[in-house]
């Protein structure tokens, strides 16, 4: 989830190097650039790999993500502190930003995570909570716009940036919200048929589109995919809400899941209730999907951890 700006954070902190601690992907043997016997993977296969100087040095390493034959990868980034919280209210007002610390780390990672999108896909709650914000690299990390557009021409993604799809079954949205009406921003929003025409109503940007995926509420998450795939997205990044990130879990469309750690503790009680990392699913022991850890960096004390989704294992019951 996206939080405050830099600027409207007093706490924010300063240094965006990470540390690897374990990345296989990141080994130089592994990579085909050192290895003259690795098959070099196509690009319709993967999305980055080296990073250029200035981005790899402070990530420590290669960033690749593999791109799937019969949909769009969905990949989520997400920040929550070690009890799991990722907003300290009810409705995600608050988000990333308060739970990370404003950390330039978890910022610098976002910004690279949105380089290699083709779509940031966010919730309505999401642009609610964030009311200055635009959901592109260039936003979160300004220092390093320059870096991320170079990095994304080398990649080969054709538009500068990516487009922002919004979830709104009602359709209540401020269509002069900068993350909507930035005019170099494609945005397209997902709605029902009453949110389309409240949406109509309010007078959409001109980069703006209006897409009806259901008669009512809410809006399958299947249907975002779908939507996605038709714009031409080979990678799209999910940056929540809670319940968004649960409908993909349910529906088996989250492939990997990029997660920061914070160093904060949250807590709840009877009277206060925070959203947590999925809300709105509940898995049963036997369907619950299991994740496998594809890397380990941290910064300070941030953990950044990198896992792989996948379908329940039943082997992973003790024995």
């Amino acid at each position: 989830m996206t939080g405050a700006d830099p600027a409207q954070a007093p706490g924010h902190r300063g240094d965006s190097r990470l540390e690897r601690l374990w990345d296989p992907a990141a080994d130089p043997a592994a990579d085909p650039a050192t290895d003259p016997a690795a098959p070099a993977p196509s690009r319709q296969d993967v999305r980055g790999g080296r990073l250029p100087s200035g981005l790899g040095d402070r990530y420590d390493g290669d960033l690749r993500v593999a791109l799937r034959p019969d949909r769009p990868t969905v990949i989520a980034n997400f920040v929550s502190t070690i009890d799991g919280v990722v907003a300290f209210d009810t409705d995600g007002s608050t988000g990333g930003g308060e739970v990370s610390g404003f950390a330039d780390s978890d910022r610098f990672v976002m910004g690279l995570l949105r380089a290699m999108a083709d779509a940031v896909l966010v919730g309505a709650g999401t642009i609610r909570a964030a009311p200055t914000h635009e959901w592109t690299p260039r936003r979160v990390q300004p220092g390093s716009a320059g870096l991320y557009a170079a990095w994304r021409d080398a990649m080969g993604i054709a538009s500068p940036q990516p487009t922002t799809i919004v979830a709104t079954a009602s359709g209540s949205l401020d269509p002069k919200h900068p993350g909507l009406s930035a005019p170099d921003v494609p945005v397209i929003l997902v709605t029902t048929e009453s949110g389309a025409a409240r949406l109509r109503a309010a007078g959409p940007a001109p980069n703006a589109r209006i897409e009806v995926a259901a008669s009512g509420g809410p809006i399958a998450a299947a249907a975002l995919v779908e939507i996605a795939a038709r714009s031409g997205a080979r990678l799209v990044l999910c940056e929540g809400g809670p319940h968004l990130i649960g409908d993909l879990l349910a529906a088996g469309l989250l492939d990997e899941l990029f997660l920061t750690l914070a160093p904060q503790l949250a807590g709840r009680d009877d009277a206060t209730s925070r959203l947590a990392l999925v809300e709105g699913t509940a898995f049963e022991i036997a369907t619950a999907p299991w994740a496998e850890l594809g890397s380990v960096r941290r910064s300070g004390d941030h953990l950044f951890l990198r896992y792989r989704i996948g379908g329940p294992v039943s082997s992973r019951k003790p024995a």
